[in-house]
């Protein structure tokens, strides 16, 4: 059966789209098109360009994730550099290795620009701070003066996962000068309007995995302190607006996959959370399948 799917941010959490992603594939679920923010680009990327669930599995097994952790090389004691990178470059990791690791995965099957995919296979959500708007990629770089058949689609992806402060944003030239681009997850995390702005009846039944509580799952967060309340505000921004789009659509049509807080930047994670990550997406998706209907 062929879907439309689309998967949410969630950093380190993303390994969880893997095992959802393999219950599916051995149900015989197709995606045509694709959507993600961040993790979700990255697993929706993949997905696009050909990869099967055991071969992403692989691919990260195989990967030491700690070597996306690229920080900008200098003289300065690393804790003094730490807060110049932070200060000065808007970020603690350049975002540099990450986006060298997925052009280089594309590039092994064959895929390096949004022209080597079907038109509308793929769309990703990053944030520009300098307008203050939403990008949708690929759609949405014409008015910036920009070619999007030509534009790599790493780039693009490393501009939705570009964690605000973790990692360096992403300065695109544009016709209206520089744009500083951040993390999809700020405005919509999981972006399943995006088959919604479409008139006329569906082609294909839309199926999302979030990882998330569903709204009536959520538990109440304890606010103790400073960074706690950061924390808060964040996670409150990236999910309000597509949670009360989500309660109001396609609630039945989402594998809630909920992880808990933290986790997100944890990239000396252990084989054994990563694996309790993957378990945990395919018991999700399996209870999902088990009650289904599109």
């Amino acid at each position: 059966m062929d879907v439309d799917g689309v998967f949410s941010g969630g950093g380190i959490k993303g390994y969880a789209l893997i095992g959802a992603y393999e219950v599916l594939e051995e149900k015989g679920i197709n995606f045509n098109r694709l959507a993600g923010t961040s993790a979700g680009a990255i697993m929706a990327t993949f997905i696009a360009a050909g990869y099967t669930s055991k071969e992403i599995l692989k691919l990260l097994n195989e990967t030491e994730i700690s070597v996306f952790l690229d920080q900008k090389k200098t003289l300065i004691p690393l804790t003094i550099s730490k807060w110049l990178c932070l200060y000065w470059r808007m970020g603690l990791y350049q975002g540099k290795a990450l986006e060298e690791w997925i052009r280089q995965t594309l590039a092994d099957k064959g895929v390096y620009t949004f022209a080597d995919l079907p038109k509308g296979k793929l769309r990703l959500i990053a944030s520009d701070l300098s307008s203050g708007k939403l990008l949708v990629l690929p759609d949405d770089l014409e008015a910036l003066g920009i070619p999007k058949e030509t534009f790599p689609i790493a780039k693009a992806v490393r501009m939705s996962c570009g964690l605000p402060f973790f990692f360096e944003p992403v300065k695109l030239r544009s016709l209206s000068g520089k744009n500083i681009i951040v993390d999809g997850g700020l405005l919509s995390n999981f972006p399943i309007w995006l088959f919604d702005e479409e008139k006329g009846k569906k082609k294909r039944p839309i199926l999302g995995i979030k990882l998330s509580y569903r709204a009536d799952e959520q538990p109440k967060r304890e606010i103790k302190n400073a960074l706690s309340l950061f924390e808060a505000l964040f996670s409150t921004m990236k999910n309000v607006h597509d949670a009360r789009y989500i309660s109001r659509r396609h609630e039945k049509n989402i594998i809630f996959i909920p992880l808990g807080e933290g986790l997100t930047t944890e990239f000396h994670l252990s084989d054994q959370k990563k694996d309790v990550l993957v378990e945990t997406g395919r018991i999700r998706t399996r209870e999902f399948l088990k009650t289904w209907t599109y």
